[in-house]
């Protein structure tokens, strides 16, 4: 296969002459946290890389990594096609992975950017409260700051990440502040080029961020959201397909370190990965590879993998 090496350009993400105003206004000289702010995007310039595919090959590895999402990846193919045939940056319809706890939905959204050679944001919006978490406060408030929108344009090297809304159907708060509501323009590419946070108050192109959503549950997530979003059902993986995760996660494991383990474990192994939800497979790998380097050895044997340290939860996917 040809090798697939990301290519980049750079992206105008905001006006540095629009910081530069920003920041002779009263609002920065009045807040020690805006002017800070503004001399960082200053300082930073306002550009970003933005990623072009090489070749449409650029997921293929992920079949064998998540094999369960072979309808996402089939999709993802055709965008990667389109942004070939046009020289353009990697583009696709924000997606909504929809299915139950374990399936390896975030694990998948990060080896996504990994593979399309961009940035990852995760943000759990479980844990969302208020809108401004996304989009920022009004620097009127005390201690307010950039949303995460604004931080990870900022501050991050790229136009388009990828950015993870991890558990979406579960955001709550007061309706007043309504932690969805940003969602609504930046999930538009005609409104998100026009971006604008609350704290930052200088226009800013989020067009370009490739937003993957996850949820257990659609019903509670408004449908005007919904409709912005390909919605994809993921299943559990079979037999064969939990092999292959497995396989994929002790291979970027050892990938990340220099530790004398075989590129490949035994068969025996593989198996008793095979019984564990995706999401657990890396802590319970990291845990097993410990395990054997205090018993002396360079190899795992199945009782390396302990599936008790899932503090009570069913290690059966399914299958």
């Amino acid at each position: 296969m040809d090798p697939v090496i990301p290519l980049a350009d750079l992206q105008p993400i905001y006006s540095v002459a629009d910081v530069g105003r920003a920041l002779e206004d009263g609002a920065a000289r009045r807040n020690e946290g805006l002017k800070s702010w503004y001399e960082r995007m200053h300082e930073l310039g306002g550009s970003r890389y933005i990623i072009k595919p090489s070749t449409a090959a650029a997921v293929d590895e992920l079949y064998q990594a998540s094999p369960n999402f072979g309808e996402v990846l089939d999709d993802l193919r055709k965008f990667l096609a389109l942004a070939l045939s046009g020289n353009e940056a990697v583009q696709f319809t924000p997606m909504l992975l929809l299915g139950e706890p374990g399936l390896g939905k975030t694990y998948f959204a990060k080896r996504l950017a990994h593979v399309l050679g961009t940035g990852f944001e995760f943000v759990s919006m479980s844990s969302l409260t208020a809108g401004w978490v996304l989009t920022g406060a009004s620097a009127q408030w005390h201690n307010a700051r950039p949303g995460k929108v604004a931080q990870t344009l900022i501050e991050g090297e790229y136009a388009n990440p990828v950015v993870v809304l991890d558990e979406v159907d579960k955001a709550g708060g007061d309706a007043r502040y309504d932690p969805m509501g940003a969602l609504y323009s930046l999930l538009e590419p005609d409104t998100a080029a026009h971006f604008k946070d609350e704290f930052i108050d200088v226009d800013m192109d989020a067009s370009h961020i490739l937003w993957v959503a996850t949820a257990n549950d659609e019903s509670s997530i408004p449908e005007p959201i919904r409709n912005r979003m390909n919605i994809y059902a993921i299943e559990r993986p079979d037999a064969e397909g939990s092999r292959r995760i497995a396989l994929a996660v002790y291979r970027e494991i050892l990938d990340a370190h220099r530790w004398r383990f075989p590129p490949e474990p035994a068969e025996s192994v593989i198996d008793r990965l095979a019984s564990i939800p995706p999401r657990d497979m890396r802590k319970l790998l990291l845990d097993a590879f410990g395990t054997a380097r205090l018993a002396n050895r360079d190899h795992l044997v199945p009782e390396d993998i302990d599936a008790r340290k899932l503090c009570g939860r069913k290690a059966r996917v399914g299958f």
